[in-house]
């Protein structure tokens, strides 16, 4: 009998335990540990500070739904990872023992590397759609907007690795911002640390930056890549623009009341200095087939993963990890973790293909890169109505799956079956 714990209880966590529920055998134990009690559908958030759902439509209640699959659950948050001796220590003082542990903790937000970066409730001048709590937030903050309207910032900062929400909020914005009929008074201007527009952290994917470039003209947002910011004001930034070698090129003062830039990511704090487990930075190091090699009875899946860069750019820029690429990475780490189990040498690895649909507001634009890291077998983008349809479908099969407590379908096979019809029909 084996005790396997899954640390984390976002898309990664939850799929993770109901997978690895699948693959272990009756008599093992699964707990998962999470330091909040609920489930949250993050790529909703864009959604949610806008208006467009109320918090409590993307959130699942975990404790019911884990207890049905005979999950352990543990709405705590961890203290101290100590992988010499197997062990977690929670925030309730709880230590728990492990056999196999997988780490799904998703990022720490690194709000604090840049001055008054963050939602008001950390003590800065801006807003953020990365936790359904920050959306709400912001929501709040919308509405202040709304009512005296201005100059609108939004983009991703210096290091940050998930560049498809800012997108998408920028978008999302310019939709509600014209049903209000108020759209005219605000200029919008996207900031990006990525040396072209649909860069992602991917060196694009298909003609993601001829595509997203039209878009930006056609809804009249303006663009600055290669951008670091250096401060956030009340009713602004502080940007620095360098040329393709690093070098500045400009400064610029940008006035904005109303800014949501999505920050770089770090390995949470238990995470942090473990020699061997995780990086400089906190990402959790593994192998190809999702284990950590000092610590082999580790592994993780997620944004929590070490990834390094495609290449070098002018402006640190990471590596996304898209939710079609963790359910690959979920499935083989459930079927290794079996097979050690058994007493056989792990197998299994994960496709690491890269799947994203990205909602526009009304319309919105799908990126298919096999694999995810140039060079590539299929490099494609398509856009239009279904796309923003196609989200809206995936959002509700997700959380009712994850509501009724059942194993999460590959949405790897889903995406690529919508996509191939789409082609087809046209």
């Amino acid at each position: 009998m084996a005790h396997v714990v899954i640390l984390g209880g976002g898309v990664g966590g939850v799929a993770m335990a109901y997978e690895m529920r699948e693959q272990a055998r009756r008599d093992d134990t699964i707990t998962l540990i999470s330091d909040r009690d609920h489930f949250q559908f993050t790529p909703s958030n864009p959604w949610v500070a806008v208006g467009w759902r109320a918090p409590d439509r993307i959130r699942v209640p975990l404790a019911e739904p884990l207890a049905r699959k005979r999950i352990e659950f543990l709405p705590y948050a961890a203290e101290r990872l100590d992988p010499e001796h197997s062990k977690i220590v929670l925030a309730n003082g709880e230590t728990v023992a492990y056999d196999y542990l997988v780490i799904a903790t998703g990022p720490e937000l690194a709000f604090d590397e840049i001055e008054g970066f963050g939602p008001e409730s950390v003590g800065g001048h801006t807003v953020s759609i990365c936790t359904t709590d920050h959306a709400a937030e912001a929501k709040a903050a919308f509405d202040r907007f709304v009512e005296n309207p201005g100059p609108v910032v939004i983009g991703a900062v210096q290091g940050a690795s998930c560049f498809g929400p800012a997108y998408e909020f920028a978008f999302i914005l310019d939709t509600e911002l014209k049903r209000r009929r108020i759209r005219d008074r605000v200029p919008i201007t996207f900031v990006t640390s990525e040396p072209y527009i649909g860069h992602m952290g991917l060196d694009g994917v298909g003609n993601s930056k001829g595509l997203i470039e039209a878009a930006f003209r056609e809804r009249d947002i303006k663009w600055v890549i290669n951008a670091k910011v250096e401060r956030f004001r009340t009713n602004g930034l502080d940007v620095v623009e360098v040329d393709e070698d690093g070098a500045e090129k400009k400064r610029r003062q940008l006035e904005s009341r109303f800014t949501m830039m999505l920050p770089a990511f770090r390995g949470i704090a238990p995470l942090q200095n473990i020699d061997g487990l995780v990086n400089p930075r906190g990402f959790v190091l593994t192998d190809r087939h999702q284990r950590n090699e000092a610590f082999p009875n580790i592994f993780s899946v997620g944004v929590c993963i070490a990834i390094p860069p495609v290449g070098r750019t002018p402006v640190p820029v990471g590596v996304p990890k898209t939710g079609f690429m963790i359910e690959s990475m979920v499935s083989a780490t459930a079927r290794n973790i079996r097979q050690l189990m058994e007493g056989r040498d792990p197998t299994h690895e994960a496709t690491w293909n890269a799947i994203c649909l990205a909602d526009f507001g009304d319309t919105g634009m799908a990126f298919l890169a096999m694999p995810q890291i140039p060079p590539r077998n299929v490099n494609w983008t398509g856009s239009g109505k279904w796309v923003h349809l196609a989200k809206i479908g995936f959002e509700k099969y997700f959380i009712h799956k994850v509501r009724r407590g059942l194993t999460v379908p590959s949405y790897e096979k889903l995406a690529l079956d919508l996509i191939g019809a789409h082609k087809v029909r046209r």
